[in-house]
């Protein structure tokens, strides 16, 4: 399942009407909206970039489907109370985007598993120019969605992948972007 929209209400489509990057199309910058710390570090970067390319910042969130539910009255409730609660953080870092990047983000809300979701995206939404990830910054490595996305699956992404290091500081992030 997915939805697309825009912060102003907008259709999503509308956004390869915007004046940008050759063809008259805006440069279009995925970040993966999660919980994890270098998150924040991938939006800056995207905002950032689109803030001085004339682009636009898209967010995805996916919608893990619920656990085992012994009820589906009850599973459907979960999953009920997870997408309200990834609308609300969706809408929560769109404020963030338009701050940073002065312009509205478009915003994907999908259901399923991470890796899958993404790849997806990319592969149905050509207006998506470039895919924004962070590293982790702890001892397990890179993160999940770095690693999955730059292993195996690398060669059927179609789009460029920026990886931002997730110990950088906003200073530094900003001088990169």
């Amino acid at each position: 399942m997915s939805d697309a929209f825009t912060t102003d209400g907008a259709p999503t489509g509308g956004a390869a009407s915007l004046v940008g990057n050759k063809g008259g199309r805006p440069r279009t910058f995925l970040v993966v909206v999660d919980e994890s710390e270098e998150m924040g570090a991938a939006l800056l970067y995207a905002s950032a970039r689109a803030r001085a390319t004339g682009g636009v910042v898209a967010l995805l969130k996916v919608v893990e489907p619920p656990e085992f539910a012994h009820f589906a009255a009850i599973g459907e409730r979960m999953a009920d109370e997870n997408r309200e609660a990834a609308e609300q953080t969706l809408q929560r870092f769109a404020a963030e985007t338009v701050k940073m990047s002065g312009r509205p983000p478009v915003l994907y809300l999908r259901e399923g598993q991470p890796e899958d979701e993404v790849r997806d995206l990319l592969e149905t939404d050509g207006d998506i120019s470039v895919l924004v990830l962070a590293t982790g910054t702890g001892a397990e490595g890179p993160g999940p969605l770095v690693s999955a996305l730059t292993g195996k699956a690398a060669g059927r992404i179609r789009v460029p992948v920026t990886i931002v290091p997730g110990n950088l500081t906003e200073d530094e992030i900003l001088r990169l972007a």
